[in-house]
């Protein structure tokens, strides 16, 4: 295409014949780009470099009116060069590493995520928000409550109700207010921030588990059957009771679902939950100790009057629950909120210490 010619600033009514200046590929990116915004398609320009962005804007700048011909001329070569793609590359160190996800070690993605911020890509936050929530909370509790603030808005909303569910109340009540001041603070500011929290984060040392040992073992038991679990427990007290006591934090049972869940957030369970393993559980619960009875019962009362009604006619119907169904449909409920809560949906309340 080094013969196709465009009219740039000045040229405009030029008239037939005038001289016409050599097509540059910065001038036929413009044409493509001004031609797709015409016909009114998204472009989404935000992704690229910002060198590339300002570039491309100036470049547009200068030109004026290109004729038919070169406008034709310029839509074949851009469509022969897609069609001549065979395979295509996410663009960054992060879409790369998106697409990997799973693939590579916690390690490598960590070491490339580092090099990638050096060399003035990356995003920071992207690690920040991946590392440990004991670390985040120290972090939380070390930095001024401006850069707190800044933290938990680059948070997912679960992760950050959780973390700011562990702090003091006077703390907690000023990071949530300073939150409204963030919107002043530029991009680039907000990344300088994640580079330098990144910084002072990476300085503690590296751990083989993305967990914390409370983590680990409060996930285990939250899968052990009761008697299992409650065996632990006192062994664990008698070994470590600081330990033990974290462990009981830590762990979420059909027991704990009044004090961590909210009314409000009943309905979204049960429509999460197979309705025969829903009923199941409330039937098993319902027939045991105190703390599953009151579960139940307040299952029961976040729904509508007509389904909890329908739900106790159906447990009336079906009679005593055998405690190994029971116990397995209590934990399917307990699963299903667990998967709410990780998606967002759902936010778990503090457990009282």
């Amino acid at each position: 295409m080094n013969g196709i010619s465009i009219h740039t600033a000045g040229a405009a009514g030029a008239p037939q014949g005038a001289a016409a200046e050599v097509l540059t590929r910065r001038q036929k990116a413009a044409v493509i780009v001004r031609l797709l915004l015409s016909q009114g398609d998204q472009i989404p320009l935000a992704a690229l470099p910002e060198a590339h962005q300002a570039e491309l804007t100036e470049a547009m700048a200068r030109m004026r009116a290109v004729s038919r011909a070169t406008l034709r001329a310029v839509v074949e070569e851009f469509l022969s060069e897609l069609e001549s793609v065979g395979l295509s590359f996410p663009g960054g160190i992060d879409a790369a590493l998106a697409a990997l996800d799973g693939h590579l070690s916690a390690t490598t993605v960590s070491r490339l995520r580092r090099k990638a911020m050096d060399d003035g890509a990356g995003d920071p936050w992207a690690q920040i928000a991946g590392l440990a929530p004991e670390a985040l909370l120290g972090a939380l509790e070390r930095e001024s409550i401006e850069i707190g603030a800044v933290l938990l808005s680059k948070l997912s909303v679960g992760k950050a109700a959780d973390l700011l569910g562990r702090l003091p109340g006077e703390r907690a009540r000023r990071l949530a207010h300073a939150i409204a001041e963030t919107g002043r603070i530029s991009p680039a500011n907000v990344r300088r921030i994640g580079l330098a929290l990144l910084d002072s984060l990476e300085t503690l040392p590296e751990t083989a588990f993305d967990s914390t040992p409370v983590e680990r073992v409060g996930a285990i038991l939250n899968h052990s059957p009761a008697t299992t679990r409650d065996e632990v427990l006192e062994g664990l007290e008698q070994e470590d009771a600081a330990f033990a006591a974290e462990v009981r934090k830590a762990i979420f049972t059909f027991a704990d679902i009044p004090a961590r869940v909210a009314p409000a957030d009943v309905p979204r369970i049960a429509k999460e939950c197979e309705a025969a393993t829903f009923v199941t559980a409330l039937a098993a619960a319902l027939g045991g100790d105190e703390a599953p009875r009151a579960a139940a019962e307040f299952l029961l009362g976040g729904l509508s009057q007509r389904m909890a009604g329908q739900i106790r006619d159906e447990i009336a119907d079906r009679g005593a629950v055998k405690a190994r169904d029971g116990e397995a449909a209590m934990g399917q409920v307990v699963a299903a909120i667990r998967a709410l809560e990780g998606r967002g949906e759902v936010i778990l309340l503090a457990k009282e210490p």
